[in-house]
């Protein structure tokens, strides 16, 4: 215990004891100033002095742009464009795959790979009855009332727009059909013989989806009209139009040619399309 209480009493002697530091001018050694110091002031300060110093720093680097410049920090800017850059990469995508179906379409329309399909519209209708009477949705009389008396007084009404859009079709060119629509053989057209260089004619108003040059069909018109209806001219010598225009009924389009591999002569290769299906044109269009 002695020993104890001895070298505590010396640690706490080798504390307390004082010194003087002294700053002198070197050439004169006049006194500056001092200070009287002893180890255990030179030790608190030296801890209060490096724990504001880590206090400091964490400070800059939590809440200063300083902390942008230390690796492993992020900027919020640079988080937010990020995100922002990799919600328009997702919309781009979306569109690219919607641009690539419009087209994969097209491309089927151009080589003829498409199956005609005919519905018959009156079973339709009558399973789709059939099912509403069988859930039991069956309009009460008062309500067949209501709707007759609506559809009398808007029968005659001229601010009401009818569902149904029926327009004359021009025909494009005049002459013999050498070869008449026929869906088992793939062949969604008419071949109509005229002379060379004859003008091919817009059979409706509509835009131009497609204008340019084919291997198979040489100069080929995509235009696409009303009420989903899409025409199309193939085997053309040359075109007038270009991919984005509006034409009217009736305006010329292209001339009359012998283009594209699968050819033999002067004609025009044409064809309808309504809601993706093929028709035939002679239906519609007299080309005599």
């Amino acid at each position: 215990m002695e020993k104890k209480e001895r070298r505590g009493k010396k640690i706490k002697k080798k504390l307390l004891h004082k010194y003087r530091l002294v700053v002198l001018n070197e050439q004169t050694f006049e006194e500056r100033f001092s200070f009287k110091l002893n180890r255990l002031n030179v030790f608190v300060f030296s801890s209060l002095a490096a724990l504001f110093l880590i206090a400091g720093t964490t400070v800059l680097i939590a809440f200063t742009p300083l902390r942008e410049y230390i690796p492993g920090y992020s900027s919020t800017s640079l988080k937010k464009k990020a995100t922002e850059l990799t919600y328009q990469t997702d919309s781009l995508q979306q569109k690219l795959l919607i641009n690539q179906q419009y087209l994969a379409s097209i491309k089927k329309v151009l080589t003829g790979d498409v199956k005609a399909r005919d519905f018959n519209k009156d079973s339709i209708l009558e399973s789709v009855q059939k099912e509403i009477t069988q859930a039991g949705f069956l309009p009460s009389k008062q309500d067949s009332l209501l709707r007759e008396k609506v559809q009398q007084e808007d029968k005659y009404n001229p601010l009401t727009a009818s569902n149904e859009l029926n327009f004359v079709l021009f025909a494009p060119v005049k002459g013999t059909i050498s070869e008449p629509y026929n869906p088992s053989q793939k062949h969604f057209a008419v071949d109509i013989v005229t002379p060379k260089n004859t003008a091919v004619k817009a059979v409706a108003d509509g835009t131009v989806i497609f204008s340019g040059w084919t291997s198979d069909a040489g100069y080929v018109l995509i235009l696409k009209h009303a009420s989903n209806l899409i025409s199309v001219y193939k085997h053309n010598a040359s075109l007038t139009i270009e991919q984005g225009d509006l034409v009217e009924a009736g305006e010329v389009i292209a001339t009359v040619g012998n283009t594209g591999e699968l050819t033999t002569g002067p004609h025009l290769h044409f064809e309808l399309w309504s809601d993706g299906y093929p028709i035939n044109p002679t239906n519609f269009i007299d080309f005599n």
